[in-house]
């Protein structure tokens, strides 16, 4: 019998939380929900959008904190990418490019997802897709139990 699962919710270690924050709140709408200490300076953050929950955590304590991003550890998390449910990869684009954020075009991948790929400041890859066809999205709510909704092009 498998395990009753519902939902999830990825916890990166950052290395300026100030910096992620900015990213995570201000850039793509993200809101703080919880964190480890009141105020300005924190080392853990639960953030939550549209019921998406994602954590971040400092990588290091305040008085090991090297003056720079350790280039390996930054290296390392090109191994990482979260992917987002984002039904209007066009309108997230534009947003994006609006905020001057430079950032590829959506492209369509071949098993049917159009998507969008950025980087935060710690080097995670972030993507934001969406079925690009009406049989892929049929294939997606098969699998995830989504309510059906019209593709957007």
């Amino acid at each position: 019998m498998a395990i009753d699962v519902s939902g999830s919710c990825p916890l990166l270690q950052v290395f300026d939380m100030p910096a992620s924050i900015a990213f995570y709140c201000n850039l793509l709408g993200f809101e703080i929900v919880s964190q480890s200490r009141p105020g300005p300076e924190f080392d853990w953050v639960l953030l939550s959008l549209n019921g998406v929950e994602l954590m971040l955590n400092t990588a290091y304590e305040r008085d090991q904190r090297p003056s720079a991003p350790d280039a390996r550890r930054i290296a390392a998390h090109d191994d990482t990418c979260i992917y987002f449910g984002c039904p209007d990869v066009d309108a997230a684009y534009e947003s994006l490019r609006a905020r001057e954020v430079n950032v590829k075009g959506p492209q369509v991948a071949p098993y049917g997802m159009k998507q969008l790929y950025i980087k935060d400041p710690d080097g995670y890859s972030l993507c934001f897709q969406w079925p690009a066809t009406q049989a892929a999205y049929d294939d997606w709510v098969g699998r995830y139990g989504l309510e059906p909704k019209k593709v957007v092009t």
